[in-house]
């Protein structure tokens, strides 16, 4: 007798999880396109007459192209830094490992589940002394900090999926360890970094703890533009929405274009 579900259940189920997810993005993309008092309406109106108010005080009320150009430069260069440190680090942690690799590694992902506000005391104070705070090259740092985890983790599971011989042909013809990471390994390892700089690119693009802390007017990103709709006449919810909407909507689409790239990099290693 078969102990296997119908396969229409786990269906089921899966859309229901997923609309449960999608729903805040649905309400958040709904309510960019109210008034003020359709958006505060009790109870919330489902139907109503779509206005592009909103979204146009969204756009003209700061300077949405400068936080657009702090949020690439921050997101990219963090993530092109992060790739830089962690390739050569998962390179030597999967194919010379040591006794101490796995604590490294549970050490590296185990920083991630820190509270950021717990070091922003030191980390503030460091960079108002190095005169780092409102710099976008100094966010994309602590960015490249923040995600290297999560890349090094990344890389690591791809890397040791490589075919070792692969490695041992490269030196027996005499390859550096560098022409063997160059030429050997990172042509056959497109997937996997690509699939870790779209996660860092995305983590970075929606992080909002460190950008609110540590800039001001010149390096802000899209995070604080959409955070500027709190004031102390109140919440707008109108124009934070749509204010959300459009600083979302690229790494929405980023996502959704390179989907296949994100779901093989979260799942490398994980089904033998």
């Amino acid at each position: 007798m078969s102990t296997r579900r119908p396969r229409w259940e786990l269906t089921l189920l899966a859309y229901l999880a997923a609309g449960i997810m999608f729903f805040p993005i649905f309400w958040l993309f709904l309510t960019g396109f109210k008034s003020e008092a359709e958006a505060m309406a009790i109870p919330p109106r489902l139907f109503f007459s779509p206005t592009l108010e909103s979204l146009y005080e969204a756009v003209t009320r700061s300077d949405y192209g400068r936080h657009f150009l702090n949020s690439i430069i921050s997101a990219l260069g963090s993530t092109l830094l992060a790739l830089l440190l962690a390739v050569p680090a998962a390179y030597a942690m999967a194919f010379y490992p040591t006794p101490r690799t796995p604590g490294t590694l549970l050490w590296m992902i185990s920083t991630k589940m820190m509270p950021p506000v717990g070091v922003i005391i030191p980390v503030y104070l460091i960079f108002r002394d190095l005169r780092w705070l409102d710099n976008v090259w100094a966010l994309a740092l602590i960015y490249a900090v923040m995600n290297l985890p999560v890349v090094v983790w990344t890389l690591y599971a791809y890397f040791r999926e490589v075919p070792h011989e692969i490695m041992e042909a490269a030196r027996v013809d005499g390859a550096s360890t560098a022409q063997e990471m160059l030429r050997v390994l990172l042509p056959v390892s497109g997937p996997a970094i690509a699939s870790a700089a779209l996660l860092s690119i995305i983590l970075a693009w929606n992080e909002s703890f460190w950008s609110l802390n540590l800039t001001a007017a010149q390096a802000s990103p899209l995070s604080v533009y959409v955070a500027s709709f709190k004031t102390a006449e109140g919440l707008f919810w109108a124009k934070m929405s749509a204010a959300s909407m459009i600083a979302i909507l690229p790494v929405i689409v980023m996502g959704w274009l390179a989907q296949r790239q994100l779901v093989r990099g979260l799942t490398f290693g994980a089904i033998k």
